[in-house]
């Protein structure tokens, strides 16, 4: 470059406006080309995306599954096999496409890269994945006596009705209130109240509550619940 700019300079050309020109050929030339080679990488990624779809069958009974997980290994996306163990998804050559289902063993396939076109059908059969389970012995008691003993001492946990029944309870709700503390509506709704009777007494001496009636209601009713009592 620097002996084409000695040359340029010895023939008496202008550098910098040769040198502009050359840029500005440059730009073309780059503004012309960068269409072409989107659309040659366009067509190259269109190649490569292939729409799958499929069926799974059970391979003893050729049933068709469904619910069947049908996963992209490596790419978390993929699609369930409806009713018939029909599915459909969108996949690139050379996947490996999972076929996972409770009770049966996983299978693994891949979708070829030399394939042509952009669809591509297959039929995943699925093996019974079959667990053996340690023997269990099942023994009588051994006197009638020992039946109905462990029988009646059986405990028998509480249904959904007779625990709404206990927490319906008064006396439970009682002790439920007293231990379980305020929620954020409660605490507010108390600190308000609270300040608004301090608010409105302000400057003045509060009023005593000995001779309120009202109040020695209130007192009466809670010893007679009990609440003065020593836990």
């Amino acid at each position: 470059m620097i002996l084409l700019l000695c040359l340029l300079r010895q023939m008496g050309v202008n550098c910098g406006s040769f040198m502009n020109r050359i840029l500005r050929y440059f730009i073309i030339l780059i503004a012309f080309s960068t269409p072409f080679a989107a659309k040659a990488q366009f067509e190259t990624f269109k190649d490569t995306v292939v729409q799958l779809y499929g069926v799974v069958m059970t391979a003893d009974s050729l049933r068709g599954l469904p619910a069947v997980s049908v996963v992209v290994k490596g790419t978390g996306r993929g699609t369930i096999t409806n009713n018939q163990g029909v599915f459909s998804i969108v996949v690139m050559k050379g996947d490996h496409i999972e076929f996972t289902s409770v009770g049966f063993k996983p299978k693994t396939a891949e979708i070829p890269r030399d394939i042509t076109g952009n669809q591509y059908s297959l039929i995943q059969l699925m093996v019974t994945d079959t667990v053996y389970l340690p023997a269990t012995i099942i023994r009588a008691r051994p006197t009638r006596e020992q039946f109905e003993r462990d029988f009646v001492n059986t405990p028998v946990p509480d249904d959904d009705i007779e625990i709404a029944r206990q927490n319906n309870d008064e006396a439970k709700r009682n002790i439920l209130a007293r231990a379980i503390p305020a929620d954020g509506k409660e605490a507010t709704n108390y600190a308000l109240k609270q300040s608004s009777q301090r608010y409105y007494y302000s400057g003045q001496a509060p009023p005593m509550n000995i001779l309120n009636p009202f109040a020695w209601g209130e007192f009466v009713k809670s010893w007679k619940r009990g609440d003065y009592k020593k836990k």
